[in-house]
């Protein structure tokens, strides 16, 4: 998991995953949610037709049958890049993350992405046009089918070599708290992180790309100059 967090200025923060430095915003505010978003535009201009975005949502955990709680943190992550968005505080939610979400010249990658997308829905009304579930990916890629219900630690553990850590007491903490601490802030980045990581490092290493589905494969051929940013 990230192993350090290190403040810079505001809601600014520097995730680190491994030896990855992972430039995280932290917000609740529709404002910077709209002028990160606009950054995402301009530094991938020549590249949006094949842009990859690791996506995780996460919410207060449920406590009895039936208990349904909303998303309260949305994470999106493009290379080095994440934002963190409190979209249960926000004071508004901008036209430019619906419009983002609903761009299928987006790749939105994640374990359980289509329940997330799904929730997203649900809770928000925000639309995702296009997303690539990494299990179903890995297990029809690697023809290992027990990979189509593995958990991303095990997905990142078995592409990149890398021990994932995710703490329950962490996982099943209070996501719609005003205030997230350290280990939330570290967790969230590094989930969006790895899903956006894990799908880089597979296309790149995968000796079966041709079996990827052919709108990724086109989509991840040249992500290696672009991804990093």
């Amino acid at each position: 998991m990230a192993t350090k967090i290190s403040h810079t200025y505001d809601d600014h923060f520097v995730v680190w995953f491994e030896a990855d430095a992972i430039r995280t915003t932290l917000s609740d505010s529709g404002d910077v949610v709209d002028s990160w978003l606009d950054k995402i535009y301009r530094i991938h201009l020549r590249r949006l037709n094949r842009l990859v975005v690791g996506l995780d949502v996460e919410w207060h955990p449920c406590t009895y049958r039936g208990d349904v709680q909303p998303v309260a943190v949305l994470q999106i992550c493009v290379g080095h890049r994440c934002l963190i968005f409190q979209i249960l505080h926000a004071d508004y939610i901008p036209e430019s993350l619906f419009g983002f979400l609903a761009d299928d010249r987006f790749t939105f990658v994640g374990v359980g992405v289509h329940d997330d997308a799904a929730k997203l829905r649900l809770d928000h009304g925000l639309e995702v046009g296009r997303a690539v579930d990494l299990r179903s990916l890995a297990a029809n890629t690697l023809k290992q089918p027990a990979l189509g219900t593995a958990g991303l630690q095990a997905l990142v553990s078995e592409v990149m070599g890398v021990k994932m850590e995710k703490p329950q007491h962490v996982r099943r903490s209070a996501w719609d708290a005003r205030n997230l601490s350290s280990d939330q802030l570290m967790y969230a980045c590094a989930d969006a992180f790895a899903s956006f990581e894990f799908c880089n490092k597979f296309v790149m290493h995968s000796r079966m790309r041709f079996e990827l589905p052919y709108f990724l494969q086109h989509k991840l051929e040249a992500i290696p100059c672009c991804a990093h940013v």
